[in-house]
């Protein structure tokens, strides 16, 4: 296993075991369900807007290693973000994982631990769910689904 891979593998874990702002945020502003029906990952993303900015963002949700990383890292990327920059930030981990090998991880920071996950397409959906569920959130959908 590569140096790189490594380091990927050690984020993704410690996102799993030690999930950033895993909690509900009471009274906020937006939030959607997710669930990916094939392997059973569920998740429950929390927003708190002040204007057009997110100024809290959380989760709640049970599911696999990259499930829970995911939220973890995207709480924590998308928190202090303004609505348009979210859905910017949305689109690159989408473009990185499902689309043409353009987006170059780097630009991603620890995100780019799961630029991996393209060498294995069912577990993309497991990453995606919570982005796909924080967009939900966004357009005011109450739920998301893995696609």
């Amino acid at each position: 296993m590569s140096d790189l891979t490594e380091v990927y593998r050690e984020i993704i874990l410690d996102h799993d075991k030690r999930p950033r702002n895993f909690r509900a945020i009471a009274g906020c502003t937006c939030q959607a369900e997710g669930i990916n029906p094939l392997c059973g990952d569920e998740v429950k993303v929390f927003l708190q807007r002040e204007g057009e900015t997110l100024s809290d963002v959380a989760f709640l949700g049970q599911g696999c290693a990259i499930s829970r990383a995911s939220a973890s890292m995207m709480t924590g990327k998308a928190k202090g973000r303004t609505v348009d920059e979210a859905r910017a930030l949305f689109e690159k981990v989408r473009e990185m994982l499902l689309g043409p090998e353009s987006v170059a991880p780097c630009e991603l920071g620890d995100l780019a631990a799961f630029s991996g996950l393209r060498r294995f397409p069912a577990r993309i959906k497991c990453a995606m769910l919570p982005w796909r569920t924080l967009e939900a959130a966004l357009e005011g959908r109450g739920t998301a689904t893995s696609e």
